[in-house]
């Protein structure tokens, strides 16, 4: 039973933040890639120093998200490949709910919206559940359980 939950909890987290990556990278202007730069070579206005075209804030919160985003690729990216599925998946998927929680916290901090404030108040509660369950795993994993 609670391994069904988990399996149902896991899903349910990636399939969020698979969405919401494809938000992201449909939201880009065309060109665009994740790091401002464009994919011609040219930089985003943001990195040279330019104002930011109509629309595109540069707000506390787009900032934030924008911060936790590169942290958590650079986390995400950090763990070297094993060969051991199971280790590696866990050991890039803790820093990739811990970027969920981060991005859910900025929701908090500068969100209204009901709605949106109480998915972001889950999401924190379900990835830190998860992240504290993958820790536990790594830590049984490595003593061979």
């Amino acid at each position: 039973m609670q391994a069904n939950r988990l399996v149902t909890i896991l899903s349910t987290s990636i399939g969020i933040a698979l969405s919401l990556a494809a938000f992201e990278v449909s939201a880009q202007p065309s060109g665009a890639m994740a790091d401002g730069q464009m994919a011609n070579g040219q930089m985003a206005n943001d990195q040279m120093g330019m104002p930011a075209p109509a629309g595109d804030s540069q707000s506390p919160s787009t900032q934030a998200f924008k911060q936790n985003a590169a942290r958590m690729m650079k986390n995400m990216s950090a763990p070297a490949y094993t060969g051991d599925a199971d280790a590696d998946f866990v050991a890039h998927m803790i820093p990739h709910h811990q970027g969920a929680v981060d991005q859910a916290k900025v929701e908090l901090k500068y969100g209204v919206d009901p709605k949106m404030r109480a998915l972001a108040a889950n999401i924190i509660k379900t990835q830190q559940e998860e992240i504290s369950y993958m820790k536990q795993w790594q830590v049984m994993h490595k003593k061979g359980m």
